[in-house]
């Protein structure tokens, strides 16, 4: 059983204690500090430079010419993706481009978002035909028409929507033409009704063909229906212009058919005659043959045939 000590002996031997760990620290802190002092695997420490340290060690390393053009990463600022790729930590989170993003997505938003609907009902826009305030915003923002989506198809001969290709087949409206002067081939948009946007407004959708095809462009019937009255005149006369335009379209194609088949008889009627002419047998006689009774005669050579002629 060890000995008690007395109160000053274990003073003592806590003053002691608490020497030796605070001379043992210094000594490490010497060695960690000294870069000559080898550690236990006899190599010198690694120091660290700190960021405004002046030692020409903790210069960067001038760039070698002789490796050619390359980059230089710094492995420092880069974070792993977990897609098999190091990315930098600046172009991965740029905040501009975030910034540009936002802004664009905002402005789509605000572009197809709806109107908001006020408390009071006289303020909100209505129906023209049923007063109600369920109405289509994209017909009201393209072609600036209120209607509810009950109305267009219970009305759709107003509000249904035609394609560009009725609208010049049935209304005769013009669309833009290529034209070909002096060998360079241009785009006429003179007097093309479907491309002005403040005479006739359309809607575009992808085309129901082929995405790649352009796209199509819808126009209301009601609007397409008043700008042709305007144009014309009336429906009579619209219907007129129409007859008489499929009436010419006719005469035009009876007379390419009637071109084509005068053509047609003028090719046979040569055909014919130079088939006669081809089996016709021209005679390809030989010297004149003097017979016995002192006649001369020539024979063809490919029918035999003989003529008698005079020798003078």
């Amino acid at each position: 059983m060890p000995p008690s000590l007395t109160p000053e002996d274990a003073k003592r031997f806590e003053l002691n204690r608490l020497r030796a760990k605070a001379r043992q620290r210094h000594q490490e802190e010497e060695a960690a500090s000294s870069s000559s002092i080898p550690n236990a695997n006899q190599k010198r420490p690694l120091e660290v430079a700190s960021a405004v340290s002046t030692s020409p060690t903790s210069k960067p390393l001038k760039r070698d010419s002789r490796l050619g053009s390359y980059f230089e990463y710094d492995l420092s600022k880069m974070v792993n993706s977990k897609g098999g790729f190091l990315v930098e930590d600046g172009k991965e989170a740029d905040e501009d481009l975030r910034t540009k993003e936002r802004e664009r997505e905002r402005q789509r938003a605000m572009q197809n978002a709806e109107p908001p609907i006020y408390l009071d009902p006289s303020l909100n826009p209505k129906c023209e035909e049923c007063n109600t305030m369920d109405i289509d915003y994209t017909f009201k923002k393209i072609f600036g028409c209120l209607v509810c989506n009950k109305c267009k198809d219970q009305y759709p001969e107003k509000y249904s929507l035609l394609t560009k290709t009725e609208c010049k087949e049935d209304y005769l409206l013009t669309d833009g033409k290529w034209l070909c002067l002096q060998g360079i081939t241009v785009y006429q948009v003179l007097l093309a009704e479907l491309r002005d946007r403040e005479l006739l407004p359309h809607l575009l959708k992808a085309n129901p063909h082929k995405s790649t095809f352009a796209n199509m462009m819808l126009f209301l019937r009601c609007q397409v229906e008043d700008f042709a009255w305007k144009k014309w005149g009336s429906s009579e006369a619209l219907d007129a212009e129409w007859e008489r335009r499929i009436e010419e379209k006719k005469k035009k194609k009876n007379k390419k058919f009637e071109e084509g088949l005068r053509e047609l008889r003028k090719r046979t009627r040569e055909g014919v005659w130079q088939r006669r002419k081809d089996r016709e047998h021209r005679h390809a006689f030989g010297l004149v043959e003097t017979t016995d009774d002192g006649h001369g005669q020539q024979i063809c050579h490919e029918c035999g045939f003989t003529v008698e002629v005079e020798i003078i």
